[in-house]
C-alpha cells in the first residue's frame, strides 16, 4: 500500500509540475522562444502571494489565485510588448534567449534586494493540512490540497487546449505560429498575438508559484530549480505539446517521490534520470513535437 500511495501522491505533485511547464510549452510552441526567466516568474508569483495574503488576512489564500494570475497576465503582456517583441524583430534566435537570461538575473537580484534571501512560505490554513483516505484505507491517504491542485491543472490544460483548437483566438494563434508572414498578410498583427500568449504563459507561471508557496518554502534563488523542472516537463512531454506537458509533469512527480521512497536523499536524482532516459529513448518526448 505504501508504494501505491507514493505513486498516487507523485501523480498529484505532477499536476503542479505540469503547471510549471505549461507556460514554457506555450511560449515555445507559438514563438519558438525558450524563456529562461520562467523560473523567476514562478518565484515572483510566490512572493506576490505572500504580499496579498499579508494584505488581506481576512481572505482564505485560495481566493487570491485569480489576482495572482491576472497580475501575471499583465506583467507578461507588458514584457512581450515592451521588450521581447523588439528582440524577435532582429531575426536572431539567440537574441531573445540571451534577453530572457539577462532578465532572469535581474529579477533574481531584484527579489533578493526587495525581499531578502530568507526562505518564505504561505500558510494555506486547514486546506493544506487536510487529507482523505482513498476507499477508506488509512494507508492510502492523500492530501486534499494536492488533489485540488491536480484538478485545477487538468482544468487549465483542458481550457487552454479548447481555446487554441476551437476559438477564433486559437485559430489566429496557430496561424501565427505556423506562418507569421502569411498571417500578417491576412491582417493579423503577430506582435499583438505574442503579447497575449506571453501574458497567458506568465499568468500560468505565477499561478504555479503561488500554489507552490502553499506546499513548500522558497527563496529568490528557487527559480533555477523551478526552471529546470519546467524544462524537463516540456522535454519529457514533447516540445510544444500541452497535453504532453501535463503527462510529463506527472511522470516527473512520480519519479521524484519513488526516488525519495528508495533513498530520501536522491529523489530529484531519479527525476533527472527519467529526463535523461527520455532524451535517449524518446527524443521527441511522450507526445512528440507538436502543438
Amino acid at each position: 500500500m505504501d508504494w501505491i500511495a507514493t505513486i498516487i501522491n507523485g501523480a498529484l505533485l505532477g499536476g503542479l509540475y505540469g503547471l510549471f511547464g505549461l507556460g514554457l510549452a506555450l511560449v515555445f510552441g507559438v514563438m519558438r522562444v525558450v524563456n529562461l526567466a520562467h523560473g523567476e516568474f514562478i518565484v515572483l508569483g510566490a512572493y506576490l502571494g505572500v504580499f496579498l495574503v499579508a494584505a488581506f488576512p481576512q481572505l482564505p489564500p485560495w481566493t487570491l489565485v485569480l489576482p495572482v494570475a491576472l497580475a501575471g497576465y499583465v506583467l507578461g503582456w507588458g514584457l512581450q510588448a515592451g521588450i521581447v517583441n523588439r528582440a524577435l524583430r532582429q531575426g536572431n534566435p539567440l537574441t531573445p534567449l540571451m534577453l530572457t537570461f539577462g532578465l532572469s538575473v535581474v529579477l533574481r537580484n531584484t527579489m533578493v534586494q526587495g525581499f531578502g534571501a530568507d526562505s518564505r512560505a504561505i500558510d494555506g490554513g486547514a486546506l493544506t493540512s487536510a487529507g482523505v483516505d482513498l476507499f477508506g484505507i488509512d494507508a492510502l491517504r492523500i492530501g486534499v490540497y494536492p488533489l485540488l491542485v491536480l484538478l485545477l491543472a487538468v482544468a487549465l490544460f483542458a481550457a487552454l487546449q479548447w481555446l487554441l483548437q476551437r476559438s477564433e483566438f486559437g485559430r489566429v494563434v496557430r496561424a501565427t505560429a505556423d506562418a507569421p508572414e502569411v498571417a500578417r498578410l491576412m491582417g493579423v498583427a503577430p506582435a499583438r498575438v505574442f503579447n497575449r500568449v506571453m501574458g497567458l504563459a506568465i499568468a500560468f507561471a505565477m499561478l504555479a508559484g503561488f500554489l507552490l508557496a502553499q506546499r513548500t518554502s522558497f527563496t529568490p534563488f528557487s527559480g533555477v530549480e523551478r526552471m529546470l523542472i519546467a524544462f524537463e516537463v516540456v522535454i519529457i512531454g514533447g516540445l510544444g505539446s500541452f497535453r504532453g506537458a501535463l503527462v510529463g509533469g506527472i511522470v516527473l512527480g512520480i519519479a521524484q517521490l519513488v526516488g525519495q521512497k528508495l533513498d530520501s536523499n536522491a529523489g530529484p536524482l531519479y527525476a533527472h534520470l527519467v529526463f535523461v532516459a527520455t532524451l535517449i529513448f524518446l527524443p521527441k518526448g511522450i507526445a512528440g513535437e507538436r502543438r
